[in-house]
C-alpha cells in the first residue's frame, strides 16, 4: 500500500462526500480511490467513513484521522515547496487576507522586502478587520489575531502583539490624570467599531471596562491621528502605536497594569495543497517576525 497516496485520497473522498468526484480530483479511477481507502481502513483496523448508495460521511473515528491526516499532507507538501524554492525561481501571485492597521504598516515592510527578493511574485492584500472567507475571497492565507484558530482550518503561530493604552500631551494636559481603568469612563475613549469596552489584567484577573468616545472607527489608523491630535485616548497594538511612542506623540498610559497581548497566527485552508510561492512567504513571514512586539519603552 502506497500510505501517502491511501492518505491523499482519504482526505478527498471526505472533503467532496464522493468518491467519483474525489476521483476526478485526484485524476485516479473511482475503483483505484476505493482500493486505496479501503486499505488504509485495513491498515489501521478502523472504519473511517459512512458509504450509502446516496452519500459518504465521517465516522466519529474518522473525523478525528481526517485531521491528522491533513496535518500530514500539509507537512509534505511544505517539504516539497522548500524544496522547490532551493531549486526554482518563485513565480506567482499570493492574495493575503489582514488586518488593516498590519496590512498598512509591519505586513507592508515584510511585502515589500519579499517582492523584492522575488519580482516574480505579485501579492494581493485584502485589507480589512473582518475574518475574510477563504473560499469564497480566493485567499491563499490569512492573517488573524485570535487565541483559538478554526480548526477547521492549519494555522502557525506567527508571534504577540502587546497592547498599551496612550493618549496626547495635549490631551492629558486638559483633562484629570488616570490612575486606575475605572477612571476611562470620565474620558474621551476612541473605540474601535468592534468593541464596546477595553480589558485589562489586575491581580491575574481579567476585568473589561465599558468605553465611549466621540470616534468610532474600523480603521485603527483612524484612531491613532486622533489621539495623536489630543482628542481622547487609544488602546491599541504595539505595531501601530510604537512608533508614536518613540516620537513622543503618544505617550503610555498605567503602565504598571498589564493589558491582554493577542497572538498573530498564518491560517489557511487545510484542503489546500500550498504552492511553493505561497509556503515559502509564510516560511519568510516566520523569519521576520520572530521576536514579540512590546510596548516601546521611552
Amino acid at each position: 500500500m502506497d500510505k501517502f497516496e491511501a492518505l491523499r485520497s482519504f482526505v478527498e473522498v471526505a472533503s467532496t462526500g464522493s468518491f467519483t468526484d474525489a476521483a476526478e480530483q485526484l485524476d485516479l479511477s473511482r475503483v483505484k480511490v476505493t482500493r486505496h481507502v479501503k486499505e488504509l481502513e485495513d491498515w489501521l483496523n478502523i472504519r473511517l467513513l459512512h458509504r450509502t448508495t446516496r452519500s459518504v460521511s465521517l465516522t466519529s473515528p474518522g473525523r478525528d484521522i481526517m485531521q491528522h491526516c491533513e496535518r500530514i499532507l500539509s507537512e509534505v507538501s511544505g517539504l516539497e515547496s522548500l524544496a522547490r524554492s532551493h531549486n526554482e525561481e518563485l513565480i506567482g501571485d499570493i492574495r493575503i487576507a489582514t488586518p488593516i492597521g498590519l496590512g498598512q504598516n509591519l505586513l507592508y515592510e515584510v511585502v515589500a522586502m519579499f517582492t523584492a527578493l522575488h519580482p516574480k511574485v505579485s501579492i494581493k492584500l485584502v485589507m480589512s478587520d473582518k475574518n475574510a472567507l477563504l473560499v469564497e475571497e480566493h485567499i491563499d492565507v490569512a492573517l488573524r489575531y485570535t487565541d483559538q484558530p478554526d480548526e477547521n482550518l492549519i494555522a502557525r503561530r506567527l508571534m504577540s502583539i502587546e497592547s498599551v493604552l496612550c493618549g496626547s500631551a495635549r490631551y492629558l494636559k486638559n483633562h484629570d490624570k488616570i490612575n486606575h481603568p475605572k477612571q476611562l469612563i470620565e474620558h474621551n475613549c476612541l473605540v474601535h467599531l468592534s468593541q464596546n469596552s477595553w480589558t485589562f489584567i489586575e491581580d491575574k484577573k481579567y476585568h473589561s471596562i465599558p468605553v465611549t468616545g466621540s470616534i468610532q472607527a474600523n480603521d485603527l489608523g483612524v484612531l491613532i491621528k486622533a489621539a495623536i491630535n489630543g482628542v481622547g485616548l487609544a488602546y491599541l497594538p504595539c505595531d501601530l502605536a510604537n512608533p508614536s511612542l518613540e516620537k513622543g506623540e503618544l505617550i503610555h498610559l498605567l503602565p504598571d497594569i498589564f493589558l491582554p497581548t493577542m497572538a498573530l497566527w498564518a491560517v489557511y485552508l487545510s484542503r489546500s495543497y500550498q504552492r511553493p510561492v505561497v509556503r515559502a512567504f509564510i516560511d519568510f513571514l516566520a523569519e521576520q517576525w520572530q521576536e514579540d512586539v512590546k510596548v516601546a519603552r521611552t
